[in-house]
């Protein structure tokens, strides 16, 4: 199809208030982890907060959890159209690729969850109900525990890796990544709980991207020693 003439193409950019995705990815998957981590307490039976346990609290985490994902591919985008003609396609790859399979995981984990409660209803049989929720119960706790926030943790690492190499990220903010990285990698054999520190995370990127494309102002201690080093809108990718 020929263009016409007078329709010259123009660019698309990326909105400057997109990294806004990152802070609702934050507050969604938060919500959603808060809501299962007092659903599902660690120690109780495999298997019986499926069948007696309080259903409403997953059935909303299963609801947010979608809007969750479609925001964190929004910040995947954000983030990776800061690299510029400074990308790497090896670190990229890494990036990219983790982060797309925590989000498949994480998807796939809920949808585990939400059969689960359907059990409710579609197993007579309570024996029966009771052990194809203590089987999917492991599986969703091992989708999302185990290979999701693994996952989670590359994607951290790999992109820290591309800040401290380009200089787009100050130092701490790098280090800090760092760090969160190896709690996520440890945190479903220590504390379930500190898994609240990924969407922490993205939102304190969010807050600095933001800061950056001029949406809003943080204070001068909090972005101390970050340099701006993002090619110019013209520049080739």
């Amino acid at each position: 199809m020929k263009h016409s003439a007078d329709k010259p193409l123009h660019r698309l950019r990326t909105p400057r208030a997109a990294a806004f995705a990152g802070v609702l990815f934050a507050l969604l998957f938060g919500a959603a982890l808060v809501l299962m981590r007092i659903s599902l307490p660690e120690g109780a039976e495999m298997g019986s907060q499926w069948v007696d346990g309080p259903g409403r609290r997953l059935k909303i985490a299963v609801v947010l959890m979608p809007f969750a994902g479609i925001a964190f591919l929004w910040f995947i985008g954000v983030v990776r159209d800061a690299f510029g003609a400074l990308e790497d396609r090896f670190f990229a790859s890494v990036f990219l690729g983790s982060g797309l399979l925590f989000l498949a995981m994480i998807f796939a984990s809920t949808s585990v969850g939400a059969g689960l409660i359907a059990s409710r209803e579609y197993i007579g049989d309570t024996d029966t109900r009771t052990e194809v929720v203590a089987f999917g119960q492991q599986l969703l706790i091992t989708l999302s525990n185990t290979y999701a926030l693994r996952m989670a943790a590359v994607f951290m690492i790999s992109l820290a890796t591309i800040w401290l190499k380009t200089g787009l990220m100050p130092r701490w903010m790098v280090y800090s990544t760092y760090l969160v990285a190896v709690s996520v990698l440890v945190a479903s054999d220590v504390n379930m709980w500190m898994t609240m520190t990924f969407p922490v995370w993205v939102s304190l990127v969010s807050l600095l991207m933001l800061e950056r494309s001029g949406v809003i102002d943080l204070p001068g201690d909090f972005t101390d020693g970050h340099e701006d080093v993002s090619p110019p809108p013209d520049a080739t990718r």
